[in-house]
């Protein structure tokens, strides 16, 4: 039986958790860390339009009338301009915290999902030839290397563990649709972290032999066109894990190299998006004022539940939910913070 934590212990654990998980990102992939926005201007084009449906919250600023500000859906933009702003080299980046509000969430049953989302939000700078599918891999590694080494040091300490394996498995969403061509995708990621516990799901957004996309994806931070052999393509993906206590994949982080000048006018073609070339952020990237770069976010309350044995979110974070679920979780003894 997978050892519970009280709910002071649980708070005291997602501090420790929190400083060990970021103050090794930033050793294995050698970031500063930074201040960042909690809003932009929505006319900035740095706003992360998800899925394109996703309405952010806004608020007009008294004090300077016609401005009109968003709260970040990420940072997904934001941290390419800040790159390029600090003037950092290649081989190195920053990371932040990121804190959002999606009040169009429609999952706040599914105990995973919630209005409020809090990431690390990181981005490193690379040359353009590193702009290849070995980068990728490479940088996913070294990532789970530091989600292992948290899942140790919390298992030392609190005496909790997933369980996650030594390496991850890489796998092409063509490759995922292949093997199981009359599955959903999200039972098709079910099956695939199942079997190996630790997932990289390369290729989130471009298009699929049979005329889908496995998820959607923003086109203008991701590169999910550029070819990589065997007739696949992208250069992103998600980070997956299986989850022992919800008995589902489960996913920990978005990222992926950003789009160059070509990807990025691809992308916004095939999304009926080409006015997004008129905004400031995207002419700084047309005109090449924008560092290249790879970059992701790695939810915090996410990796909190997986690596304490939480079974709702609202375990590791505090946020509202709607009455049944409250009660519901009150019936279960899963103590909302």
């Amino acid at each position: 039986m997978m050892k519970q934590l009280s709910v002071l212990e649980t708070e005291q654990a997602i501090l420790y958790l929190k400083r060990r998980f970021e103050d090794s990102l930033a050793r294995e992939l050698d970031l500063y860390r930074v201040s960042s926005p909690l809003f932009v201007p929505g006319d900035s084009g740095m706003q992360d339009n998800l899925n394109g449906i996703e309405r952010p919250v806004s608020f007009e600023v008294l004090d300077v009338p016609g401005l009109n500000c968003e709260i970040v859906h990420s940072l997904a933009k934001w941290k390419r301009a800040a790159l390029a702003q600090y003037a950092i080299g290649p081989g190195r980046g920053i990371y932040t915290d990121m804190n959002a509000l999606r009040p169009d969430e429609e999952n706040l049953r599914s105990g995973i999902h919630s209005i409020y989302v809090d990431q690390w939000d990181w981005e490193q700078v690379i040359l353009p030839e590193e702009r290849t599918l070995d980068t990728l891999i490479r940088t996913v590694k070294g990532i789970y290397r530091v989600i292992k080494n948290t899942e140790q040091a919390i298992q030392e300490a609190y005496g909790v563990s997933p369980g996650l394996p030594e390496e991850i498995h890489f796998i092409h969403t063509q490759e995922l649709l292949d093997r199981y061509p009359d599955r959903t995708p999200k039972e098709r990621e079910d099956l695939i972290c199942r079997e190996h516990k630790a997932v990289f799901l390369i290729g989130i957004g471009g298009g699929l032999s049979d005329g889908t996309a496995h998820d959607g994806r923003a086109p203008d931070y991701d590169d999910w066109i550029t070819p990589t052999g065997e007739g696949r393509r992208g250069l992103n993906g998600d980070i997956l894990v299986w989850n022992p206590v919800l008995e589902r994949a489960f996913e920990l982080s978005s990222m992926g190299i950003r789009v160059d000048q070509h990807s990025l006018m691809e992308q916004l073609r095939l999304r009926d998006a080409l006015d997004r070339t008129a905004l400031p952020w995207h002419r700084r990237l047309l005109e090449g004022r924008l560092p290249q770069t790879i970059g992701g976010g790695i939810g915090q309350s996410r990796m909190s539940m997986l690596l304490l044995n939480k079974r709702h979110i609202g375990e590791v974070q505090v946020s509202v939910w709607p009455r049944d679920v409250v009660e519901s979780c009150r019936r279960e003894g899963i103590a909302l913070l």
